[in-house]
């Protein structure tokens, strides 16, 4: 080995990662975020938006899945009052980015078995660099107006009595959308040091190696299984029940907002919300079911399997993967940790895994515009929507089923080990 290899690599070239490295990784992810918002958009109809509007919202869709803060705005003239609001993460192009990014981040890092502070540090700070530049581009694009049409009726002739044109927009909240897009990219980065086996870690973090690598990826597999099931579903769906630009559209835009939601509602966790005017949940139908109601209504595994019987199987989904996580997390820790701490590992994992879901799968939209007063009419030109989590008992629930998985999970690991005549787990 030469004196200059660094310790580890056993003899292997180490794989460069300076600017042009860091910039491949950046353009990759925002290609490949691009490119399933237009398509998730394209399936919505959303291609056919005045004044070439196409390419910004696709941009401001971007913005959104890395937590950017988009703001609306309406101006319907002195004599009308337009009020608006959107909060919601387009999770498929949130997972895309942070799939493409972490494999960008982690490619120059395999083989190694150590690596420095100061080296990842440089290496995460040019994909960091990057990034902002790339956010403050998208921010600055993601602008648009549109004209809303006040349809037949009462508020049309106001609207031509008194010339009020209505017209709804948005912009992009520059500082705070480089202030989440930031913390988005660490949390991605961070996260593939963590669940990635082949991925060095300095010194000072080396026993991560066997108490949070095994939960991280555990809880990452989980995530994804949920995702690869739901896809599936959601394929089945387009092929048998029609509307598959519909179907194609949620599955490219928020595949993941509904697979985490079914995992939290599978535990038993229950989320408020309610479904008003023209806004709606197009798939599953059973969501905008239980939603569309006069009060605020409690979405849980119960109140599903009111409209649907078939909603019981989110327990039983439920329970076999996190039996298989459980098993994961054993088979990559070390022997000699015993199953009740695989039980709390899992457990905590798990309930971290839960609050995240609540926090990024939440959803908010509105709209309303009147004329001297007077809104709707029955035009279809207000609404609401909203659904979030009651985070802490889905918590306490995460904790309860996480600690009978991981204990299950393990014993399961360790007589698979015995079976095979070899130990059935092995650190890092």
């Amino acid at each position: 080995m030469s004196s200059r290899t660094p310790p580890g690599t056993t003899g292997q070239a180490v794989a460069r990662h300076g600017w042009p490295q860091a910039l491949v990784t950046v353009v990759a992810g925002l290609v490949a975020m691009w490119v399933v918002a237009a398509l998730g958009l394209w399936a919505a109809g959303a291609a056919d938006l005045p004044d070439n509007a196409f390419p910004r919202v696709v941009t401001a869709t971007v913005v959104t899945a890395v937590g950017g803060a988009l703001e609306l705005s309406g101006d319907a003239g002195g004599f009308a009052d337009t009020d608006a609001g959107l909060t919601v993460l387009p999770l498929s192009v949130t997972l895309t980015g942070a799939l493409v990014i972490a494999r960008g981040f982690l490619r120059p890092l395999r083989h190694r078995a150590f690596t420095g502070t100061p080296e990842l540090a440089g290496w995460a700070g040019r994909i960091a660099v990057l990034w902002l530049l790339a956010l403050l581009g998208s921010a600055f694009a993601a602008r648009q107006t549109f004209e809303v049409s006040l349809g037949e009726g009462v508020l049309d002739d106001l609207g031509d009595l008194f010339g009020v044109t209505p017209t709804v927009g948005f912009t992009t909240d520059v500082p705070l959308t480089v202030l989440f897009g930031l913390l988005w990219l660490a949390g991605v980065l961070v996260t593939a040091l963590l669940v990635s086996r082949g991925a060095p870690l300095p010194g000072r973090l080396l026993r991560l190696r066997t108490s949070v690598r095994p939960a991280a990826y555990a809880m990452v597999a989980l995530l994804l299984a949920y995702v690869v099931v739901g896809l599936v579903v959601g394929l089945v769906v387009a092929a048998t029940r029609g509307h598959p630009a519909d179907t194609f559209a949620v599955l490219l835009l928020g595949l993941p907002n509904l697979a985490w939601l079914a995992l939290t509602v599978g535990l038993g966790a229950s989320w408020d919300g309610r479904v008003e005017g023209p806004f709606g949940l197009p798939m599953p139908q059973v969501l905008d079911e239980v939603l569309r109601g006069p009060d605020v209504s409690t979405l849980n595994v119960g109140t599903l399997a009111e409209h649907d019987g078939r909603m019981w199987w989110l327990v039983v989904v439920a329970a076999v993967l996190l039996l298989a996580a459980g098993f994961v997390l054993a088979s990559r820790s070390p022997s000699r940790v015993p199953a009740w701490l695989h039980a709390v590992h899992m457990a905590v994992a798990l309930a971290l895994t839960v609050l995240v879901i609540g926090l990024v799968g939440r959803i908010s939209a509105h709209y309303g515009l009147s004329v001297l007063g007077i809104g709707d009419l029955g035009g279809g030109l207000s609404g609401r929507l909203f659904l979030r989590p009651r985070p802490w008992s889905a918590a306490g629930l995460a904790l309860l089923w996480g600690f009978v998985a991981g204990f299950l999970g393990a014993s399961l690991a360790r007589w698979a080990g015995r079976r095979g005549g070899r130990s059935p787990a092995r650190s890092g």
